[in-house]
Order: structure tokens, then sequence, then C-alpha cells
């Protein structure tokens, strides 16, 4: 419809008379770095006066540190093995870090007593665990064949660990040490205590099962009842008396078993909470589809489930890589055990805290790739809840 002509004038006035108002930007103090700076720290008289003192006190921590690890540091000594000089590092009377102990030790702390000629073999085992552990964390591989791998790099691990064959020789357990143990106890750790914690998870939640329940239930609280230290006693100590004369577990094994144990018994409880937090209609809808409990549980309740609880899953994995160096109760050389023996000698003494930082910036590394990528997993299977 074609407006009067006095309407279609006064239009034509009203459109040319409006001009678009210049865009304005936001102050520059009250966005960006600035702005939050200033929104965070220095909102309030209060505010301020907290961030002044934390920031005099971490600047001079910062300091201080730099001079004792960094600025006044020894890096090297003369000799080595027993003919080693740690005069220099003694001079220093604390004022700086004796991290020659590092480069005299380092190789003791990874591999433990592994022979010295062999322990390329420790090392290139490290370097498949990472491998492992990067692709694994890779979702496209998140297939059938994933399994494969796994059982075919812990094929070669083990045949570079014990050799006797393939011209390698032999080396036996009481000889391994160092971070290759606590990768070996983590790892097989974690990746048989999920799987069994997830059948538990369920039998606990099995109401038409009640001996089943009953079992579960008696489990999960009996070793969540007890240390994992008083696990590794009995482990160590007490298994062995159950067994027919003439036979023996090695104590790694043992030690093993009882870390699996432990952590399945807190990972079910895990579980369990992702079970009971899903919906009701989760269920109602996969056995209107007419699933059977396996698929059910496999394809609809499990997936969903296991995405809610992944932060505390991975808390619970952290935790146990962690407590890994409990061991050292039991006399196994892990890396905690290593860095504490490597200071045994009398021209090493007093140069504990130079070794207990290496080893903590070790389990630092570890625990914090897992909780970073822990992180991006849980924003990625959120993504749809943000929206």
């Amino acid at each position: 419809m074609t407006p009067p002509p006095a309407e279609a004038a006064t239009m034509g006035q009203a459109s040319a008379a409006f001009v678009p108002a210049e865009e304005r930007r936001p102050p520059s103090l009250s966005v960006g770095p600035i702005g939050w700076i200033r929104a965070n720290l220095f909102n309030s008289w209060a505010s301020t006066a907290v961030t002044l003192v934390l920031g005099y006190l971490i600047i001079r921590w910062t300091l201080g540190f730099l001079d004792w690890a960094v600025f006044n540091a020894v890096w090297s000594v003369p000799g080595t093995g027993q003919a080693v000089n740690t005069t220099a590092c003694r001079e220093m009377k604390g004022i700086g870090a004796c991290w020659a102990l590092i480069g005299e030790k380092y190789r003791f702390i990874l591999f433990g007593l592994y022979p010295f000629d062999e322990q390329w073999r420790p090392a290139v085992c490290i370097a498949i665990f990472v491998g492992l552990y990067v692709v694994s964390a890779m979702r496209r591989f998140w297939r059938r064949e994933l399994l494969f791998i796994w059982i075919a790099a812990l094929t070669v691990i083990g045949i570079l660990m014990w050799g006797g064959v393939f011209g390698l020789p032999y080396v036996e357990q009481e000889r391994w040490g160092g971070l290759i143990i606590t990768l070996i106890l983590s790892t097989f750790g974690i990746a048989l205590a999920f799987p069994l914690a997830i059948f538990v998870a369920l039998g606990r939640r099995a109401h038409n099962l009640p001996a089943v329940k009953a079992l579960c239930v008696v489990y999960i609280e009996l070793i969540r009842g007890v240390p994992l230290i008083s696990l590794l006693f009995m482990a160590s100590v007490m298994f062995p008396l159950f067994l027919p004369e003439g036979m023996n577990i090695d104590k790694l094994l043992r030690a093993q078993i009882a870390i699996i144990l432990f952590a399945a018994a807190y990972l079910a409880e895990v579980i369990r909470g992702g079970l009971q937090a899903l919906p009701r209609g989760q269920y109602e809808a996969a056995e209107a589809l007419g699933l059977s409990y396996w698929q059910k549980t496999g394809l609809i309740i499990l997936p969903q489930a296991l995405r809610m609880v992944i932060p505390p899953l991975v808390n619970t994995f952290i935790g146990m890589f962690k407590d890994t160096s409990l061991v050292l109760i039991i006399g196994i050389f892990d890396l905690l055990n290593a860095a504490k023996t490597s200071i045994i000698e009398p021209a090493w003494q007093g140069f504990g805290t130079e070794a207990y930082l290496a080893v903590a910036a070790i389990y630092f590394v570890f625990c914090f790739a897992m909780s970073k990528y822990s992180a991006g997993l849980e924003t990625e299977f959120n993504r749809h809840r943000n929206r």
C-alpha cells in the first residue's frame, strides 16, 4: 500500500534528518587486563591492602628462591662416585642449592639399581608410557584398536624390563626402581582398577541381586576403612603366609594388587555418585527402547554418568598416582624412595631439599598434565549444557 503524499514527505524528512550515533568504546580502564586488575585486586581499600601485602611477600619469596636456586647455586662438583668432592656445596652453607646432586644421582633417581649399561631400556619404557598417555588422550584414537595398542606397548615394556630374550640380559625385579616403578604401579593400578570399579558400582546398585550388592558393600566399606599402608603391609608380610609351601609371588606384584583393590573401592563410589545423579528418565527411556541391561548400561547410562563425574574421577587418579610413593614402606624403590636413598652417602648428606624438589617437579608435571586434560575434557563434554 502506498502511503499518502503528506505522510511520505514526513517520513522522507525524518530519514534525512537521522544521523547514526558514533560508536562509543568503553573506558580503557574498565576493560581488558587493567579492568580485571581494578575489579579483582583494587576494588576497595581492604582489597588493595591485601593485594599489596601479598604482592610484597610473593616478590620477596621469589627473589629469595631465585638467589638460592639459580644465582648462588652450585651446578657441578669435581669427581664422581665415591671420589666426588662436595666441598663447594658445603661452603655455601645453605645460601645456594647444590644441583650437582641431581647431575650425579639422576640415573639412580630415574632407574634405581638397574644395571648401568642397560639403563637405556627403562628410559625407552618411560618414553613408551608417555606415548601411551598422549595417544590415549586423543579422542580420535578412542576405538577398539586402542586396546591392542596398549597390549602391544605393555608387552614391549615387559620384554625390555625383564629381558632374557632377543639378546637382552635378564634383570630381576629387585633391581628395578625409580620413575619406571612409579609409572608401572600407577598405570596398571588406575587402568585395572577402573573397570573393576565400574562392576563394583553397578553391583552395589543391583537391588535385584542382594548377595552381589552385599558383597560389593562389604568390599567398599572394608577397603575404605583402612589406610593404604595397611594393605601394603598385608600384601607384603601376611599374604605370603597363606600361599602353599614353595610358592612365592613377587613383592612388586603383591603391592600392585593392593593398589588396584584400594583404588577400585574409591573409584566405585565416585562412579556410583554419577549413576545416582542421572535422571530417572534416562533409565526409563532406555527400557522403552527394549534394550537389554548391558546394552542400556554400556550405551546410555555409563557414558552419561562418567561424563558427570570427570572432576572427582581425575582427582582420584591424581591421588593414586601420588599414593604409589607409599610403597617405600615395604622396601620398593619407587621414585621417592630412590631420591631418599640417593642422599644416604656421606658426601651428599644434608642436600635432601634438592633431591625432594626434583622429585616434586616430576610428580607435578604428571599431575598437572592430568588436571589440565580433565579440565579440557570436562569443558568439551559439558558444552551442550552451557548453551
